[in-house]
């Protein structure tokens, strides 16, 4: 089986099994991400706007009321259109990443790739978050735009939701957000994939050390240390680019006519571009409106690439046993 083959399989069913397993802190993430108010208690009485009511002002509350209006599938809301940009962006990111070691190391083999330095895995992680997101981005608009219409819903469907914007704003529209998300990709790829090959770099010379002394297992990292590599590498990388990502969102669901208990919506061209974007936000909501959602951010994210990793190295050992 060709490698790029092996690469694209494992990408893939890594990233459907970490994408459902996380959708739950995603809707919840969305939901304090595009909400204009205060997202707890405490910021909302420091608030300029001490009389906006806040639907989500907290991770607890908000789980508590998402389960209770929409039920437990409320957790899952646009999880169809998060696997159909998951599943292929996850496939595309590790066959670029792959391709990039390969061509740079001269050598198909893994050993060859861990000896590179960080910051070629940040670029190999750059480059191929770039052409995954390009590739796969009108799912990732879909998918934020299910996910933060809550109810009554906007759009029943995802087919409903994809004419809506083809008949009002054409192709162009499924593309809104588009500058914000690779702007975000391009470093959060980079520190994710860079900081995990450092991480399996240390914990690799960690284990070689070990055996060499006679303190016995292998020189090959196990299942918990890729765990811990990949949960490490998603909270730093997440930590560092989450306001581009709150921009990003912002983008995304502007017009979208949600009903007023969720507050203030978003407008059409509310914002002329991401440094407006930013600057209003800054204007209106402080820095920590760039830091809305940090919370179920992270905690998704550092799940989401632990078992992104684990799985992806997994079935692709599984693959090229059945090769061997």
């Amino acid at each position: 089986m060709p490698r790029a083959t092996a690469d694209a399989i494992a990408g893939t069913l890594a990233g459907g099994v970490s994408r459902t397993i996380v959708s739950p802190l995603d809707v919840i993430k969305i939901r304090f991400q595009v909400q204009l108010e205060p997202t707890s208690t405490r910021h909302h009485f420091l608030s300029a706007d001490a009389k906006a009511i806040s639907k989500y002002t907290g991770v607890t509350q908000a789980i508590q009321d998402i389960f209770r209006e929409e039920g437990l599938l409320g957790f899952w809301r646009g999880n169809v259109p998060a696997l159909l940009l998951v599943m292929p962006y996850t496939a595309i990111q590790f066959v670029v990443i792959q391709k990039f070691k390969t061509l740079v190391s001269g050598s198909p083999r893994e050993d060859e790739h861990l000896r590179l330095s960080p910051k070629m895995s940040f670029i190999g992680g750059s480059l191929a978050g770039t052409a995954a997101t390009i590739a796969a981005y009108p799912f990732d608009l879909l998918r934020t735009i299910l996910a933060a219409q809550g109810e009554p819903k906007v759009y029943p469907n995802l087919r409903s939701a994809l004419v809506e914007i083809l008949q009002t704003k054409g192709a162009r529209g499924l593309y809104a957000g588009l500058a914000p998300s690779l702007l975000e990709i391009v470093p959060y790829a980079g520190l994710q994939f860079g900081t995990y090959d450092a991480l399996k770099q240390w914990t690799t010379a960690l284990n070689k050390s070990r055996v060499m002394s006679g303190g016995g297992g292998t020189e090959s990292l196990s299942g918990s240390q890729q765990f811990l590599c990949g949960f490490s590498a998603g909270s730093f990388a997440k930590l560092c680019c989450h306001p581009l990502d709150v921009v990003k969102k912002r983008f995304q669901v502007q017009g979208l006519a949600r009903h007023p208990r969720y507050g203030a919506g978003i407008q059409v061209r509310e914002y002329k571009n991401i440094w407006d974007a930013i600057q209003m936000i800054l204007a209106k909501e402080g820095w920590r409106g760039l830091y809305k959602g940090t919370l179920p951010s992270v905690v998704k994210a550092a799940p989401a690439a632990a078992i992104t990793f684990v799985v992806y190295e997994a079935v692709l050992h599984w693959l090229t046993s059945l090769a061997a």
